[in-house]
């Protein structure tokens, strides 16, 4: 029988996620409640109150928005449904009955979803297609209880253990994340729906399936010429914006002085018109004195379109007091102070009243942004005997002092793929095996267990490794920071680059629409070549949101904090003693080995 005081218990865990109300519901047997905490975006009625039901059959609990809910609601009415709220919840609900689990298919948004069935006796789970919003669960004989956060079913006893495997590789990889099974979390008996699938909890049996309901397809391609792919990526990405901006609160955006995100401020300008653009505000985040600070490209999209800025400058003494507290909206280990920096922008918009930020994340994941994806292209050109190609790009990379890797053994690695993916989970397997600050007893939970959540996919072609990094590792982590530290201050954050058919069309493209002469992003760039400042729209010396970890990691305040994080890991038996007396490493954020932030990280999770 579900109590109040357990579904209470919940939804106070999760206050920070929803501080416009709470709503609480518990079937007629009782055997069933749901709990729910409401961050208020789009209708702010009470009809838009959750749990919400529909037809006298249907219950839901809804965390996310449903960008095209307008379109949607007019077919749906079309079909004869009635609505009595201006809400996406609503939309969902009606959708499902229609479509049952095919709704899914026509939702472009990001979300986490459970619906009751009275009716069938059954539990409808969905999430998204990238992993933007949370969905966690636990499940014995007895019980099956999801929330949007792994505290909330902390709130009700169940077990916070640590998944030893899981944090050995984080220690020496840096990921928590287990790229052949999304279901498996940071911690023991708590799992992950994962991105892209739904699940049906037929409650008789307490029988609990999880099915696929949408991938890509990295293998098609299509023949598009330069104009027409460049029309149809502004027409896609014109409506993901046109679609992102609805809200019935403030909407603003993040605004880090590179390519993507200055490309999302033109689009919204563009888009509200000079009546309304005044009104949109960005929020930055910059570090006056460090050699990759970005507030000269901030400050040129902000004139250029006549936006209101407003910045946040983190420092180390910030960072070590509110570490514990960024902890515990993480929840899981991270990789580096670039979340603290986003946690502190998010802080700022919140601070001033706006509710709902746009933000770039996917775009360097699916365009080939990172430079670590030159050497994949030029690989797949190799294996392609495109040679005079590949000469012409590393030569316009070095010219343009672009950083990438090139040599014989990336000649070898484009003739034997398969054996390059082999010999790099051996690496991987090396890093942990061979850390030597790990204690040994520690090292015992690798039997039988070395090779769990290390893979690497067999990369022929650059959509392989982007498939790879979107879909299955890197791109889901990003995603979790970001609506943690969104949540942990009561702000949605919403990704214009994630629109499920911008994403597939991008992957229909050719490599060369990604890296094509010494750039990376290619089309991108040439769609705003004539919009932006070139400053910033031929920038290659951008590398990610960086703020100067580095030079904090040599402060005195945060020298000491480390050390405390060290001695706190030995004590649990966790690191060797002798990393005590080693010198400490400050590393950027983007440093590969950047293992005393890991330390610090991993100490406040234990």
């Amino acid at each position: 029988m579900i109590s109040r005081p357990l579904l209470s218990a919940m939804a106070d865990a999760l206050s920070h996620r929803g501080p416009d109300g709470e709503g609480f519901w518990t079937n007629r047997s009782n055997h069933v409640g749901f709990a729910h905490r409401r961050l208020a975006i789009i209708d702010l009625t009470d009809n838009g109150h959750q749990p919400m039901h529909y037809l006298q059959r249907y219950t839901i609990v809804y965390n996310g928005e449903i960008y095209n809910y307008i379109e949607l609601k007019n077919e749906l009415q079309k079909a004869g449904y009635i609505f009595t709220s201006e809400s996406d919840t609503e939309v969902i609900l009606a959708a499902y009955d229609f479509y049952d689990e095919r709704c899914l298919q026509h939702f472009d948004g990001m979300f986490a979803f459970a619906i009751w069935d009275e009716k069938r006796q059954t539990l409808f789970c969905a999430r998204d297609r990238f992993g933007e919003k949370p969905f966690y669960y636990y499940q014995n004989q007895e019980i099956f209880a999801f929330a949007s956060e792994m505290k909330g079913l902390w709130a009700i006893g169940i077990d916070k253990t640590i998944e030893h495997k899981l944090m050995l590789n984080y220690l020496s990889l840096g990921h928590v994340q287990n790229p052949s099974n999304k279901s498996q979390t940071f911690y023991k008996d708590i799992f992950s729906l994962p991105p892209s699938h739904f699940a049906v909890l037929n409650f008789a049996e307490m029988d609990f399936r999880i099915h696929s309901y949408w991938t890509i397809d990295k293998q098609y391609r299509q023949q598009v010429k330069k104009p027409d792919a460049l029309g149809i990526f502004e027409s896609l990405f014109s409506l993901s914006i046109h679609r992102r901006l609805r809200s019935d609160v403030p909407v603003g955006s993040s605004l880090s002085g590179g390519l993507d995100s200055s490309t999302i401020a033109y689009f919204v300008n563009k888009a509200l018109g000079k009546r309304h653009a005044g009104d949109f505000t960005t929020f930055s985040a910059v570090f006056p004195g460090f050699e990759k600070d970005e507030a000269q490209h901030i400050q040129k999209v902000t004139d250029m379109l006549r936006l209101k800025n407003f910045t946040v400058t983190p420092t180390a003494e910030e960072l070590v007091n509110d570490f514990e507290k960024l902890c515990y909206h993480q929840e899981e280990p991270f990789t580096s102070s670039s979340i603290f920096a986003q946690y502190k922008v998010y802080g700022l918009a919140q601070s001033h009243g706006v509710r709902v930020l746009l933000d770039g994340q996917g775009a360097d994941e699916t365009l080939a942004g990172y430079h670590k994806y030159i050497h994949w292209y030029l690989q797949e050109l190799v294996s392609l005997y495109k040679f005079s190609t590949a000469r012409k790009e590393m030569s316009l990379m070095r010219s343009r002092k672009t950083a990438f890797q090139w040599g014989v053994k990336n000649i070898v690695a484009s003739l034997l793929p398969s054996h390059v993916a082999i010999a790099l989970e051996k690496k991987e397997y090396n890093h942990i095996i061979h850390n030597p600050d790990i204690n040994k007893a520690m090292l015992t939970h690798l039997r039988g267990r070395e090779w769990e959540g290390i893979h690497k996919p067999i990369v022929t072609k650059l959509n392989d490794i982007l498939y790879f990094n979107t879909m299955e590792l890197g791109l889901e982590e990003l995603l979790r920071y970001a609506d943690r530290n969104s949540m942990a201050h009561g702000v949605e954050v919403r990704l214009p680059f994630l629109n499920a058919e911008l994403v597939k069309f991008i992957f229909s493209l050719s490599s060369s629409y990604k890296v094509n002469h010494g750039f990376t992003k290619s089309i991108l760039r040439n769609l705003m070549s004539e919009k932006l400042p070139s400053s910033i729209v031929w920038r290659s010396d951008k590398i990610g949101f960086e703020p100067p970890q580095k030079q904090w990691m040599q402060q005195p305040v945060f020298k000491d904090y480390l050390h405390e994080a060290k001695k706190k890991l030995v004590k649990e038996k966790i690191l060797k003693e002798s990393v005590l007396t080693k010198k400490q490493h400050p590393a950027n954020a983007h440093q590969a080995e950047n293992f005393d932030w890991r330390y610090m990280c991993l100490s406040k999770m234990v």
